[in-house]
Parts: C-alpha cells; sequence; structure tokens
C-alpha cells in the first residue's frame, strides 16, 4: 500500500500559504465528480478547502485483466468481488469534494487473487 497523505499535507501547506490557489486544487473534472456521488463513500472528515461537506472517496481500478472495466469506479462491495475474480489489479483511492471539487490521490494498493494461494510444491520431475 501506498500512502499520499506527505504530498497531500505539503500541498495544503501550499494552499493555506498562499503560494498555490484553489483554483489549481479544486479541478475535479465532471467525471470524477459523477463517480463521487454514485461509487463513492463518504467519510467523515471535512473537506480541508471549503469545509462545507465531508470528502468523499472514490475507488479506480486498473489492470491489464480488467480489459474493458480498467480504468473505472468501483464501489467497496465490487472490490472485494474483484479480488476474488480476478489475479491482480491496482486501486487508487482519490478524496473529492463535491461542493469546490478539491481532489487530491489519497491512497494505492493491489488486490487479487496472486498471492493468496498456497504455494504448491513441486515435484522433481518440474
Amino acid at each position: 500500500m501506498v500512502d499520499y497523505s506527505l504530498q497531500r499535507r505539503a500541498l495544503l501547506a501550499e494552499v493555506y500559504a498562499g503560494r498555490t490557489g484553489t483554483m489549481e486544487v479544486c479541478d475535479a473534472s465532471p467525471y470524477l465528480l459523477r463517480a463521487a456521488k454514485f461509487h463513492g463513500t463518504q467519510t467523515e472528515v471535512p473537506c480541508p478547502v471549503c469545509r462545507k461537506e465531508p470528502l468523499t472517496h472514490v475507488s479506480w481500478v486498473y489492470g491489464d485483466e480488467l480489459k474493458h472495466a480498467t480504468g473505472s469506479a468501483r464501489a467497496p462491495e465490487e472490490l472485494v468481488k474483484m479480488a476474488t475474480l480476478f489475479d491482480e489489479f491496482t486501486v487508487y483511492v482519490v478524496e473529492v469534494c463535491r461542493t469546490c471539487s478539491w481532489n487530491h490521490l489519497v491512497q494505492s494498493y493491489v488486490l487479487g487473487k496472486r498471492g493468496l494461494e498456497k504455494p504448491r510444491r513441486r515435484t522433481a520431475a518440474e
């Protein structure tokens, strides 16, 4: 798992100090905002920029084995099911504010069946 909280903290420090404008960091695409509405998970954490509403986490999946589903947003329940169906894929979690369009990558991790199966013993012939 990769955590991006230090990057987030540094970016917010730049915003609070006035060195980076809010228009530069509040630039969520309409697609991301729609994904937050339909596939996101609302958190208890208020938006660090506008402080008007809690942030929503959106999970995006990428992997060669996913074919047409790669690059799509998925709900947590779907991730659990996908982890049993596919060998390996990467999940990127983005936090987004649906009010001011703040968005930032929170974490990334790998899911899938690979690594869950017990390695079988090889015979001498193999």
